[in-house]
This record gives C-alpha cells, structure tokens and sequence, in this order.
C-alpha cells in the first residue's frame, strides 16, 4: 500500500492548519537537526506561524553567533 499524494492548497479548518502546522514544524526541525548532525553542517532555521509566533532552530556551533 503506498501513499496517495496530497493536493497542496491551503487548509481551510483553522484547527487542522494548526495540527498540521504543529506537526510539519516538529518534523522540520528534526530535519535540521539530523543534517547538521550527519554533515556537520551549521544549520539555522526561523519559522513564523500564522500568528507571528517565533519558533527557531540552529546547530549548537552557531548558537552564540545568533544571540549575540
């Protein structure tokens, strides 16, 4: 059994945009992380919801850089 691909198109429910947002962000990030982790890449990744609300990521070596 294989996946059917998913027409991409904005989610109209309010509650399901937010799941899926939920979702897709945590997946994301697990992404970054396992890239910087296997190529010993520096990573840095900003996402914004729907509201404005900052979620972000970087790799451990260029933390610093990004706070200061």
């Amino acid at each position: 059994m294989t996946r059917r691909k998913i027409q991409i198109k904005k989610i109209d429910n309010t509650t399901a945009r937010q799941v899926t947002f939920s979702k897709r962000r945590r997946g994301l990030f697990k992404k970054a992380f396992e890239l910087s982790t296997l190529c010993d890449a520096e990573i840095g990744l900003m996402v914004f919801s729907e509201t404005g609300k900052l979620f972000e990521y970087a790799s451990s070596s260029i933390t610093v850089r990004i706070s200061s």
